[in-house]
């Protein structure tokens, strides 16, 4: 299963833990809204590309 996590902010200890309790039984993909330099079009592309999607 593939899995997407997507933060507008710098995420916490606890959003940092459940992405490395993911990565231990599935793929996961981290997309960071607040860094610079956002190609939307991969953005869109990304989050029809996984199963599931996580908007932090």
């Amino acid at each position: 299963m593939k899995i997407l996590h997507i933060f507008k902010k710098e995420p916490s200890s606890t959003e940092a833990e459940i992405i490395n309790i993911h990565s231990r039984s599935f793929e996961v993909s981290i997309i960071k809204l607040y860094e610079d330099g956002i190609d939307y079009d991969n953005f869109v592309k990304e989050v029809f590309s996984h199963d599931k999607v996580f908007c932090w």
